[in-house]
């Protein structure tokens, strides 16, 4: 149970304070948003389950592309730094936020960890979000787009079972895709859940131990960039 959004319990967090906080929320969203289009920084808010591969994700990305863009990060975890010091050494410019008890992350939250000046001149800033298939959907950070992360390990329902994460996804990756010889995974059933709660999904499946399906989301990735470019212009 998060103190800060109730995890949806309004005997916990009645709803006109809910509704307060998350207008609180908004605003420094905005406030966040004007900051990353002014830089020209396209700001990815990454989601997924605690070890559905978010980490790894952009461990692989950076390989990819080689430094041939500057990729920084915020990864949010309730304790520790383990995966900013992992994407650092990954070659990636990455703070930690560390939230004690709070299952998300927040406007604000991003908003003071910008201040440790790991963006300017950056390309993409990915913030990692914290390990959690409620909360994080519920507020906005000033992103550009919402990416969920799942893995072939979690089944293909989840959609079905966490309908407003996966309602709020621009592009959904599945992830540690190299296991399914081993595993019992109908790409199928999850195509139809996701199609259950999203109204045109988009699907990338994609292995980081192996690098198959990266290009693809790098491409997807470049191509959002380029539409946000455009629309600046």
């Amino acid at each position: 149970m998060c103190d800060a959004c109730g995890c949806g319990d309004t005997t916990i967090v009645p709803v006109e304070v809910h509704a307060r906080l998350l207008e609180h929320n908004d605003r420094g969203a905005a406030h966040n948003r004007e900051h990353f289009r002014r830089h020209d920084l396209t700001a990815i808010n990454l989601m997924g389950s605690p070890g559905a591969g978010k980490t790894a994700l952009l461990e692989a990305t950076a390989r990819h592309l080689g430094g041939s863009r500057r990729l920084t990060a915020l990864a949010g975890d309730l304790a520790t730094e383990r995966d900013a010091v992992r994407l650092r050494t990954a070659g990636i410019a990455s703070s930690a936020i560390t939230t004690g008890q709070t299952c998300h992350l927040d406007a604000e939250m991003v908003h003071r960890a910008l201040h440790d000046g790991i963006w300017p001149g950056a390309d993409y800033l990915f913030i990692e979000n914290v390990g959690n298939l409620v909360c994080p959907a519920i507020y906005d950070l000033g992103q550009e787009a919402n990416v969920v992360a799942l893995s072939v390990t979690e089944g293909e329902d989840k959609p079905l079972k966490y309908p407003v994460m996966f309602r709020h996804a621009d592009l959904v990756v599945l992830t540690k895709t190299d296991l399914l010889p081993v595993l019992d995974f109908d790409r199928r059933a999850l195509e139809d859940a996701l199609a259950c709660v999203i109204p045109e999904p988009r699907l990338i499946a994609l292995s980081a131990r192996s690098g198959e399906g990266i290009d693809a989301w790098v491409a997807w990735l470049e191509g959002r960039r380029s539409v946000i470019a455009a629309a600046a212009s």
